[in-house]
């Protein structure tokens, strides 16, 4: 029988990367579209390792299946490490990925390019019946001085990551996890996931 593994997002861009990041382990992997009942949830947490718990915990709860979760920060440290917690919504509320980025260009126009160095830190977590589970994952870059719209989504237009020399927005979805904050936390928690449900197996 093939465990089911809901990724507790709505968003379809982090559905599809964590879907790529986890189809190797061969469980059936299910969105938050596929359980409409659940509505928006409180990330109420201060640190974004609890946001990721939080959201794991409240689906496992709500469905009774296996549940992963991320939590994404970009922090920028001209900006003193800002927007952190309030990466997905710092243009304010119900803000488009658009919004967000337009924001961040205005407030980093008088920046220097040696002075725009910026991480992007995803923490994910995993919670069934048994264990939770968490695991981060951190990329260095800088915040680009031009929007590069070619491709993905969030802050992948303006996040330069010098060693390859382009924006995440000019990678394909699997250079890009190759070397992400998301895919490097991906296949940290896919390890312990695999210890885990190896001695899941071995104790049934």
């Amino acid at each position: 029988m093939i465990m089911e593994l809901v990724i507790a997002t709505h968003n379809k861009d982090k559905f599809k990367e964590l879907f790529l990041g986890l189809k190797s382990l061969e469980l059936k992997l299910r969105s938050l579209n596929d359980f409409p009942e659940i509505g928006e949830i409180i990330e109420d947490g201060n640190t974004l390792e609890e946001n990721a718990l939080i959201k794991a915990r409240t689906v496992f709860k709500l469905t009774g299946l296996p549940s992963i979760s991320d939590d994404t920060g970009l922090e920028v440290a001209a900006l003193n490490g800002q927007p952190g917690i309030y990466t997905a919504r710092y243009a304010g509320e119900d803000c488009s990925y658009s919004d967000n980025v337009n924001k961040m260009m205005d407030e980093m126009k008088l920046v220097p390019w040696e002075s725009r160095n910026a991480e992007f830190k995803t923490y994910m977590a995993y919670v069934d019946k048994h264990v939770e589970l968490t695991a981060c994952g951190v990329v260095k870059g800088k915040i680009d001085k031009k929007i590069k719209n070619v491709g993905g989504f969030g802050y992948d237009p303006i996040f330069y990551v010098s060693e390859f020399k382009r924006t995440f927005s000019e990678m394909s979805i699997e250079e890009k996890n190759k070397i992400s904050h998301r895919g490097k936390a991906i296949k940290a928690i896919k390890l312990k996931l695999i210890k885990h449900l190896n001695q899941f197996k071995e104790n049934a």
